[in-house]
C-alpha cells in the first residue's frame, strides 16, 4: 500500500526523501507530500498525483531542513486530493500513516467537540489531533504517541516528527510493516528495507506492536507492552539495480525477462542436482501426518496456490482445498482431520492472509508460509517458511514472484509426495530433473516475444477477452485474465474449458477473442474439441501450446502461439511468461501505466 519514509541525517533532507518515495512507487499511490523542521517548525509540501508533481511544488517552495518524513499515499479515507494527501500536521507534529483506523469516525467526532478543527477527510488526522491533544496536556513525545496509538483501532504503521526538536522521530507499527535503518551518524525509518536502502544497508524490522523512538545516533525499541527489547540487526542486500528498469521499457517487462532467475534460485533453494532430491530446509514439516492441506491466498497468489492444489492432490494424494484468503476468514472452516493451511504472499504483509494465518493457528493447524520477503509478519509467524527467491518486484502485477511461488509450491508438492510414499526414489528424480530444466524452457518461451507483441496488437482492441484451459492449465487462464484486466483495463474472464457449453459459449462472437492455453498433455484432445467449438460459431482463437498441440488443432484458429515443449508437470512454468507478455503488449499498445495500473497497490496490507 502506501510508503513511509523518516530521515533524521546530516544533508538536506528533502532530495533525499523524494529519492526514497521514487523507490516506493512500485507500491501504488495516488499523491505524495513530504514534512521536515526548519528552526524547529515544520514545513510541509503535498501534491496530488505523481511524485513528479510533488517534486513540481517543491521547486516552488522553500522546505528545507535535515529531519524529514515522507510519503505515498493510496487513497481508503478521502479523496486522493492535495488536502488529504500526507504528511497530517498541526503546530506541533506531523505525521505519515500506512494502515486504517477502523474507529477514526467517532475519535474525529469527540475531538471537535473539543474544539480541534480538521484539514482532510483522512483517518490519519486523527492520529495527529489525539498525538498533538496529548502534547499540550504536557505529555512527552513518547507518551503522546503512546496514549494516542492506545486509543486507535485497526492497522498501522506511522512516523511521527515533533516541532522544537530536530534531533528526534518516533515510530510505531501495528499490522503494517516498518523497518529501521542505521546509519553513520544519520537514523533512517522506512515501509520496508527498499525505502532506505539508497542510505544504509543495516537495518531493524520492527516486530508487531514495536515502537522506536530514535536519534540521529541513537535508537530505543519498546515492544507492544512498552517494555524495552533488542531486535536483531539485518544487512539488506537489495543493491540499487534491483529497483532500476535497466534497457527495458518497464518494470513489469524486465521482470517477466527475471522469471527464469526467479524460478531458478527458487528451485535450486529446494533441489539438490546431484542427488536429484527435494528438501525443505528449515521446514521441520512431516506431510505423512497431514489429512488435508488448505492454501489460501490473494489475488496472483491464490491463483498459484490453484495450480498447487492440481500438484499437492496428483503427486501426494493429499486432500486439497485453496481459498480465497478474505473468503476463508469468514467461512467457519471445517477440517476433514489433521489439517495444515498453506498461505502464499508475495510481501508476506498482505492483511487478510495474515489475520486468515491467525485465525488457524487459533484452531490448533499446522501453518506453512510460501512468501519472497523471509522477515516479513506472515513469515515470522507461521510455522514454518518456503522460501520464493524472486528478489524485489517492483511493477504492481505479480510476474517473476508468482513464477517462483510455482518453484516452491512444485518442490513441496514433490516432498510431500515422497513423504506419504506416493512418489518413489526413481520418480522423485524424474520430476527433479523435470524442474532443472524449467528455467532453461522459460528462456526459450521467452524468445517469442516478438510473435507474442504482434498478436497483442490485435487483441489490445477487444472490449472482452475469454481463457480458457483445462487442468493445472485452467488456474493459468485465471492468472492470464487477472493480467490482462489489471495493466490494460480490458475484461477479462479465465474459465475451465469444459465449462463453455455451461454459459460461457453464449458470449462467443467476433469481437470476442478467445485464448486457449493448451500444453499437449493428456487433456489435449478435450481443450482442441472447445477451440474448434468456438471456431465454429465466429470466435477469434488464440492458441498457446506446443508444436504437437498447433498441428493437432489445424486450421480452427486465428492465431497460434508457440511454446516449447515441455513434459506436462512443468507446464504451468513455461506458458506463465506467454500470458504475462501477452497483457504487458495489450497493455502497452493501450497505452495505460503499466508498472502502476489505475487503483491497484502492490501490498495490500489492509482489508
Amino acid at each position: 500500500m502506501c510508503g513511509i519514509i523518516g530521515i533524521i541525517g546530516k544533508e538536506a533532507a528533502p532530495p533525499r526523501l523524494v529519492e526514497a518515495l521514487k523507490r516506493l512507487e512500485y507500491r501504488g499511490y495516488d499523491s505524495a507530500g513530504i514534512a521536515t523542521l526548519v528552526d524547529g517548525q515544520i514545513m510541509r509540501c503535498r501534491a496530488a498525483g505523481k511524485i513528479k508533481n510533488l517534486e513540481v511544488a517543491l521547486a516552488a517552495s522553500s522546505i528545507a531542513g535535515q529531519t524529514g518524513i515522507g510519503h505515498t499515499r493510496w487513497a481508503t479515507h478521502g479523496a486522493p486530493t492535495t488536502q488529504n494527501a500526507h504528511p497530517h500536521a498541526t503546530s506541533r507534529v506531523a505525521v505519515v500513516h500506512n494502515g486504517i483506523i477502523e474507529n477514526f469516525r467517532p475519535l474525529r467526532e469527540e475531538l471537535e467537540a473539543k474544539g480541534y478543527v480538521f484539514d482532510s477527510q483522512t483517518d490519519t488526522e486523527v492520529i495527529t489531533q489525539l498525538i498533538s491533544h496529548s502534547l499540550e496536556n504536557g505529555l512527552t513525545p513518547r507518551a503522546a504517541v503512546i496514549e494516542a496509538l492506545g486509543r486507535v483501532r485497526g492497522a498501522f504503521a506511522i512516523a511521527c516528527l515533533f516541532s522544537g526538536d530536530e534531533n528526534l522521530m518516533i515510530g510505531a507499527r501495528q499490522g503494517s510493516p516498518l523497518v529501521l535503518g542505521l546509519g553513520n551518524g544519520e537514523m533512517f525509518l522506512g515501509s520496508d528495507a527498499i525505502a532506505v536502502a539508497p542510505f544504509t544497508n543495516r537495518v531493524i524490522y520492527l516486530e508487531e506492536g514495536d515502537l522506536v523512538e530514535f536519534t540521529a545516533t541513537e535508537y530505543v525499541i519498546y515492544d507492544k507492552s512498552r517494555a524495552q527489547v533488542t531486535r536483531p540487526i539485518a544487512i539488506v542486500s537489495a543493491s540499487a539495480a534491483a529497483v532500476e528498469k535497466g534497457n527495458y521499457r518497464h518494470f513489469m517487462q524486465k521482470e517477466i525477462h527475471e522469471e527464469p532467475d526467479a524460478a531458478g534460485r527458487t528451485i535450486g533453494h529446494y533441489l539438490d542436482p546431484l542427488s536429484e532430491k527435494i528438501s525443505l530446509p528449515n521446514c521441520g514439516f512431516d506431510f505423512a501426518e497431514i489429512d488435508q492441506l488448505w492454501i489460501i491466498g490473494c489475488g496472483t497468489a491464490y491463483l498459484a496456490g490453484r495450480v498447487g492444489e492440481y500438484w499437492f492432490e496428483q503427486l501426494a494424494g493429499l486432500s486439497c482445498e485453496t481459498d480465497i484468503a478474505s473468503e476463508f476468514r469468514y467461512r467457519r472452516p471445517v477440517a476433514a482431520g489433521r489439517a495444515a493451511a498453506l498461505f502464499i504472499s508475495q510481501s508476506g504483509e498482505t492483511a487478510d492472509s495474515l489475520e486468515a494465518l491467525r485465525l488457524c493457528k487459533r484452531m490448533g493447524w499446522k501453518t506453512l508460509a510460501v512468501v519472497n520477503v523471509a522477515s516479513s509478519s506472515i513469515a515470522r509467524e507461521a510455522d514454518a517458511v518456503l522460501e520464493t527467491l524472486a528478489g524485489p518486484e517492483i511493477g504492481v502485477a505479480s510476474t517473476k514472484a508468482f513464477v517462483a511461488q510455482l518453484a516452491a509450491l512444485a518442490a513441496t508438492a514433490i516432498a510431500a509426495g515422497v513423504a506419504r510414499g506416493k512418489i518413489d526414489e526413481e520418480q522423485e528424480k524424474a520430476y527433479a530433473r523435470q524442474l532443472m530444466e524449467t528455467p532453461r524452457l522459460i528462456r526459450e518461451a521467452l524468445e517469442i516475444e516478438n510473435e507474442i507483441e504482434k498478436t497483442a496488437h490485435d487483441i489490445s482492441y477487444a472490449k472482452s477477452v475469454l481463457y480458457i484451459g483445462r487442468g493445472p492449465s485452467y488456474p493459468i487462464a485465471l492468472e492470464a485474465a487477472l493480467k490482462l484486466k489489471e495493466i490494460s483495463y480490458i475484461h477479462a474472464e479465465g474459465y475451465a474449458a469444459g465449462e463453455l457449453k455451461h454459459g460461457p459459449i453464449a458470449l462467443i462472437d467476433e469481437y470476442t477473442p478467445v485464448i486457449a492455453v493448451a500444453p499437449h498433455d493428456e487433456l489435449i484432445e478435450k481443450t482442441i474439441s472447445n477451440v474448434q467449438e468456438i471456431a465454429a460459431r465466429g470466435g477469434p482463437v488464440i492458441l498457446l501450446s506446443d508444436a504437437k498441440g498447433i498441428a493437432e488443432a489445424g486450421d480452427c484458429m486465428k492465431f497460434a502461439v508457440r511454446a516449447p515443449e515441455c513434459a506436462p508437470f512443468i507446464a504451468p512454468f513455461v506458458y506463465s511468461p506467454l500470458i504475462h507478455l501477452l497483457a504487458y503488449h495489450v497493455a502497452v499498445a493501450k497505452g495505460t501505466d503499466v508498472d502502476q495500473p489505475r487503483n491497484l497497490a502492490k501490498s495490500v496490507t489492509v482489508e
